[in-house]
């Protein structure tokens, strides 16, 4: 029951522990001898190996309390954590508790080429972990735990190693925002504002280049705080393209990143054009690349025309790559000038380069020379374009029969059923429409089946087409 009790408290007892440590290097010391006297503990300085010392030898006059009234030796003293002010320990309880019963643990510490152990409270807590503050950074402890009963305080367990209050080192980390991963493209008196957020302990170092040289700082500005450094220009110009490294520094170890800056401005104009060629109602242009494209890829060419009666400019190409156009659909009588624009990023040039020369679109002398017209013979003897298909029916269902013939002139169209004619024959009816002949029989019986011909004739020849009908009787049950 001891035990569980005792696991269960750390929540409660952490706080005291943070409060009383702050007062162990001035007022514990004392303390300490009188508790080292009440409870008999010879065996605490045995981890520093010094045989003789003065206050053992008063300690063996008085009488040990029995081994079976105080608690045996905490056990699993391990260390859970090293700060740059605080360590924190935890142990589980003893095997043998005592038969007086425990009262609590006493944490206990001294300093590495010192002999006094100082408690950590000044009473005995009933926690099996305890966290020792506002240590200073560059101290060694030795760390002990005994527990304690009313017959005083049993063996310790001490630590093996001594423990250094140090800061934790980790490892620098730069962490670069998702847009700076490509280049960062600015114009031209804009500002530039860079945050890169980094990470490490302790406080990392964080120095800027460019192009692999120191920054100008009248031109550049760096804030570096504990997570991040900022690089600030007011007014960026072509001169800060290219490419700033941030190299991070803790105790040794570094991390870099580079981000890439582009700063753009609009292009220039053209450097020459020309008219090269005027014909019919077409105008050819050539002209020269631009001497300065902004410090970025063009986009291309954007080419108007202005005709000279009313002035006024009209797009005819936007975006255009080569350096050759032909500007069509120009009207006759109208003279024309051109001017070409440069485009990147920031848009179309400030300036147009124009033509000195005007494209004169003249009128030319056309001259109607009407050819005789010759009459064509259209005339053609009879010819099936379509021919009949053979075709099976079904008794008391109309059916139909196609072809079609092509003639010139319109030929006579002849039905026959078995080579005799039914014209006439209201169980029949025949159509003809642009060369399409149609034979509807209506309600068709058995009896109605054989070869059917479309015969046509005209004053150049006939021609002739057949095909099988066939009219199955219905099946009887």
């Amino acid at each position: 029951m001891m035990e569980k009790t005792t696991s269960e408290d750390p929540a409660c007892s952490t706080e005291e522990t943070a409060t009383e440590s702050a007062k162990v290097p001035t007022a514990e010391p004392p303390r300490e001898a009188a508790v080292s006297e009440s409870t008999g503990e010879e065996q605490v300085p045995k981890p520093q190996a010094s045989a003789p010392q003065a206050p053992a030898a008063p300690a063996i006059t008085k009488p040990a309390p029995p081994s079976e009234d105080v608690p045996s030796a905490p056990l699993l003293l391990t260390l859970e954590d090293v700060s740059n002010s605080s360590v924190t320990v935890s142990w589980e309880p003893p095997e043998s508790l005592g038969r007086l019963g425990l009262q609590g643990y006493v944490l206990e510490l001294c300093r590495e080429g010192a002999s006094e152990w100082v408690p950590v409270s000044a009473r005995p807590m009933m926690v099996t972990q305890q966290t020792v503050r506002n240590l200073a950074l560059g101290d060694k402890l030795l760390l002990r735990v005994s527990a304690v009963s009313s017959a005083g305080a049993g063996p310790p367990a001490m630590l093996d190693q001594p423990v250094h209050i140090r800061e934790n080192i980790e490892a620098p980390k730069i962490r670069v925002p998702r847009h700076l991963r490509q280049t960062h493209i600015r114009q031209v008196g804009e500002t530039v504002n860079l945050q890169i957020p980094f990470q490490g302990k302790p406080k990392p170092q964080a120095t800027w280049t460019h192009n692999g040289h120191a920054l100008d700082s009248q031109r550049v500005s760096v804030r570096t705080g504990d997570q991040d450094s900022i690089l600030f220009i007011r007014s960026a110009q072509r001169s800060d393209s290219g490419r700033y490294e941030l190299t991070v520094h803790v105790e040794g170890l570094e991390a870099k990143a580079a981000i890439d800056i582009l700063v753009i401005e609009k292009p220039g104009p053209p450097s020459s054009i020309r008219l090269l060629d005027v014909w019919g109602c077409n105008a050819a242009l050539q002209w020269t690349p631009p001497q300065d494209t902004g410090n970025t890829e063009l986009l291309g060419y954007t080419v108007q025309k202005a005709d000279k009666k009313t002035g006024q400019w009209f797009t005819v190409l936007e975006r255009y790559h080569p350096t050759t156009c032909t500007i069509s659909d120009l009207i006759i009588g109208n003279s024309y000038s051109f001017r070409v624009f440069s485009e990147n990023l920031c848009g179309l040039s400030a300036s147009a380069t124009i033509t000195k020369e005007l494209a004169h679109i003249q009128k030319a002398d056309i001259a109607a020379k009407p050819k005789g017209f010759i009459e064509r013979d259209f005339s053609e003897a009879p010819s099936f374009t379509q021919p009949l298909a053979d075709h099976t029916s079904t008794p008391g269902y109309s059916t139909q029969l196609f072809c079609s013939v092509r003639a010139s002139p319109k030929p006579k169209i002849i039905w026959m059923k078995n080579k005799m004619e039914i014209q006439g024959n209201p169980k029949y009816r025949a159509l003809s429409e642009q060369g399409v002949c149609t034979l509807e029989i209506r309600k068709p019986s058995p009896f109605d089946s054989g070869v059917y011909t479309c015969k046509a004739i005209n004053v150049l020849g006939e021609a002739s087409v057949d095909c099988r009908l066939e009219v199955k009787a219905s099946a009887t049950h």
